[in-house]
C-alpha cells in the first residue's frame, strides 16, 4: 500500500464528493454520524495522511495554541504545558510556549505579536506586573479565544481555570496551628496575583479564627530575585520577634527559606515549620522533607486544552463561557511541619 493517498483518491474510493470527505474528516455537522464512519474506516484502511500545512492555508488557520507563561523554571507551570499538549497533539495542534519573565512590557509585546493570526487561541496565566489589563482587553475584543489559568484576569469574560486557594492556605495555616505555632509568617511575590490575593485572604482567615490577630510585618512581599530573598528571610528568622512557621506562596519561597535557615542556628522543624504550594517533584529529596500544598497542574492544562479544542473543531461553537473553574489542591504533609 503506497503512502500519500490524497483526499482525491479517498473520494473516488468512497465515491463521495472531495467536500464531502473533508467535512467527515473534520467531524461537521452537516455530515451524518453513519457517512463519518465509513469515511475514517477507509482513510484509516488507506492509510490516508492530511497535509496539515495545504489544511492550515485553506482554513486559514495556524493550527496553533499559544501559551503565556510567568516563567519556565517552574514545575507548576511545566505540569500544566505538558496537560495541555497532551491534548492539543491529538488533534493536530502544536504549542507556542512564551514566558513573559514577570515582566509586563514583555507580556504586552507577546499579545500583540500573537495578533497576526501566530495562534489560534492563547492559554494565559498572567505575569506578577499586570495590573493595567488594556493589552488583554484589546486582545479579546479581536475575538481571538483567551482562557486563563492559574493568576487569571477577573475582568476579562472568558473561562478561567483555578484552584482553591483560599481553601488550601486557610487548611495549610490551621495546619501549622495545630501542629503549635503561633506566629506564621506569609511569604509572596505580588500582591497584584489573584492567586496571592486569595491564599494570604484564606491565611488571615485562619489566623483570626484562631483567636490570632494578624501581623501586618508577617506578611512579607518578596522579589523575583533568590539572593534577595534570602537575606530578606534570613534577617526575619534572625529577628527578636521571629516567625516560628512559614507559608510560602510559591515554591521558590520555600527553597530560600530552606538556604536561609542554614544561615541561621535555627532547624526546621523544631524551631521553624515550613509549609509551600509546590508541585516540584523532589520535596522528599528536601532535608527535611518539606509539607506542600499540590496543585493539579496536568488536569488543568488538559481541562484548558479541551475546551479550547472544542471552541476550534467544531462550527458555530459559541464563545467561552464567562466562568470560573476549580480545580482543588492537594495537602501532603511532611518532616517540615511534624513535632518531634
Amino acid at each position: 500500500m503506497k503512502n500519500g493517498i490524497s483526499l482525491k483518491e479517498l473520494a473516488a474510493r468512497l465515491k463521495l464528493a472531495p467536500s464531502t470527505v473533508s467535512r467527515a474528516l473534520n467531524d461537521s455537522y452537516e455530515i451524518s454520524e453513519a457517512t463519518k464512519k465509513k469515511v475514517i474506516s477507509m482513510a484509516e484502511k488507506l492509510n490516508y495522511q492530511p497535509n496539515p500545512f495545504a489544511r492550515s492555508l485553506r482554513e486559514n488557520k495556524s493550527k496553533s495554541i499559544a501559551v503565556i507563561i510567568p516563567e519556565r523554571i517552574n514545575n507548576f507551570f511545566a505540569q500544566v504545558i505538558d496537560g495541555i499538549e497532551s491534548i492539543t497533539s491529538e488533534h493536530g495542534y502544536h504549542l507556542l510556549v512564551y514566558s513573559t519573565h514577570e515582566d509586563v512590557e514583555k507580556e504586552k509585546k507577546i499579545v500583540s505579536l500573537l495578533q497576526n493570526g501566530r495562534a489560534d487561541a492563547i492559554v494565559m496565566s498572567v505575569s506578577s506586573q499586570t495590573n493595567d489589563i488594556s493589552h488583554l482587553k484589546n486582545l479579546y475584543e479581536r475575538g481571538l479565544p483567551i482562557l486563563f489559568f492559574d493568576r487569571v484576569c477577573a475582568e476579562i469574560p472568558t473561562t478561567k481555570f483555578i484552584t482553591n486557594d483560599y481553601e488550601s492556605a486557610f487548611e495549610g495555616t490551621k495546619h501549622l496551628l495545630q501542629q503549635g505555632c503561633k506566629r506564621i509568617a506569609f511569604l509572596m511575590l505580588s500582591m497584584e496575583l489573584s492567586i496571592t490575593r486569595e491564599r494570604h485572604r484564606g491565611y488571615l482567615d485562619a489566623l483570626k479564627n484562631a483567636g490570632i490577630e494578624p501581623e501586618s510585618r508577617l506578611s512579607i512581599c518578596c522579589s523575583h530575585q533568590d539572593a534577595e530573598n534570602i537575606q530578606l528571610i534570613t534577617e526575619l528568622l534572625n529577628s527578636k520577634s521571629r516567625p516560628d512557621g512559614i507559608l510560602a506562596s510559591v515554591e521558590k519561597l520555600a527553597l530560600s527559606t530552606y538556604h536561609a535557615v542554614k544561615k541561621t542556628d535555627l532547624s526546621i522543624p523544631d524551631d521553624l515549620k515550613v509549609i509551600s504550594f509546590s508541585n516540584m517533584s523532589i520535596p522528599n529529596l528536601l532535608n527535611p522533607s518539606l509539607t506542600t500544598i499540590t496543585q493539579p497542574a496536568e488536569a488543568i492544562g488538559q481541562e484548558c486544552a479541551k475546551i479550547l479544542i472544542k471552541k476550534l473543531t467544531k462550527p458555530r461553537q459559541p464563545d467561552l463561557p464567562n466562568e470560573v473553574i476549580s480545580l482543588p489542591s492537594k495537602l501532603t504533609i511532611r518532616e517540615s511541619t511534624l513535632v518531634r
